[in-house]
C-alpha cells in the first residue's frame, strides 16, 4: 500500500501547499493516520480524505498566523485598550467610587448599616432585619434612601464635570 499510493498522493498535495518538503510531511502525517486504523477496505479512498483533511487543516493554521505586526501598524490602527483599562474610564470609575462612598458615610449609622449590609454583603432582608432588630419594611425603607442618596451624589458629579 505504501508504495502504490505515495507517488499520486504526494503529487496531489504538492498541487495545494506548492512546497514539496511539506506536502511530502503531509503524505507521511496521512500514511501514519491510515497505517493506524484496523481493517481498511478502500485505502486510497481513506488516504486521500485523511490528506485532504490535513490540507484544510493547514490552510486554517496559516489562515489563523497572517496578521500583521502591530509595531507595523499606524498609531491609529492600534487596536483600542478595553473600555475600562481607558484613563478616561477608570478615573471616572474612581470618581464614582468615591461620590459613592461619601454618599454612603453620610447616611444615618442605621441606614448605612442596613445598605452596607445588604449591598456588600449581600444579605437578603428577612436575615437584616433579624440581625438589626427592625422590622424588614424598615430594612427596604434605609436601602432604598442609600440607593437614592448614591444615585443622587453621582447625578451631581456628572452635572459638575
Amino acid at each position: 500500500m505504501v508504495a502504490r499510493y505515495y507517488q499520486e498522493l504526494l503529487n496531489f498535495c504538492w498541487r495545494s501547499l506548492r512546497n514539496r518538503e511539506a506536502a511530502a510531511d503531509l503524505v507521511q502525517e496521512s500514511y501514519a493516520r491510515v497505517l493506524g486504523e484496523a481493517a481498511v477496505r478502500e485505502p486510497r479512498a481513506l488516504l486521500y480524505r485523511t490528506a485532504r483533511n490535513l490540507l484544510i487543516d493547514n490552510h486554517r493554521r496559516a489562515a489563523l498566523r497572517q496578521h500583521e505586526e502591530l509595531d507595523a501598524l499606524p498609531e491609529a490602527a492600534h487596536p483600542a485598550a478595553p473600555r475600562h483599562l481607558q484613563p478616561e474610564q477608570a478615573l471616572e470609575s474612581s470618581q464614582d467610587w468615591q461620590a459613592c462612598v461619601a454618599a454612603i458615610d453620610a447616611l444615618p449609622p442605621r441606614c448605612r448599616d442596613a445598605f452596607v449590609l445588604h449591598v456588600f454583603e449581600e444579605l437578603p432582608h428577612a436575615q437584616i432585619a433579624a440581625r438589626m432588630g427592625i422590622s424588614v419594611s424598615m430594612v427596604e425603607k434605609h436601602i432604598a434612601r442609600g440607593m437614592l442618596s448614591c444615585q443622587a451624589q453621582l447625578h451631581s458629579l456628572r452635572e459638575a464635570t
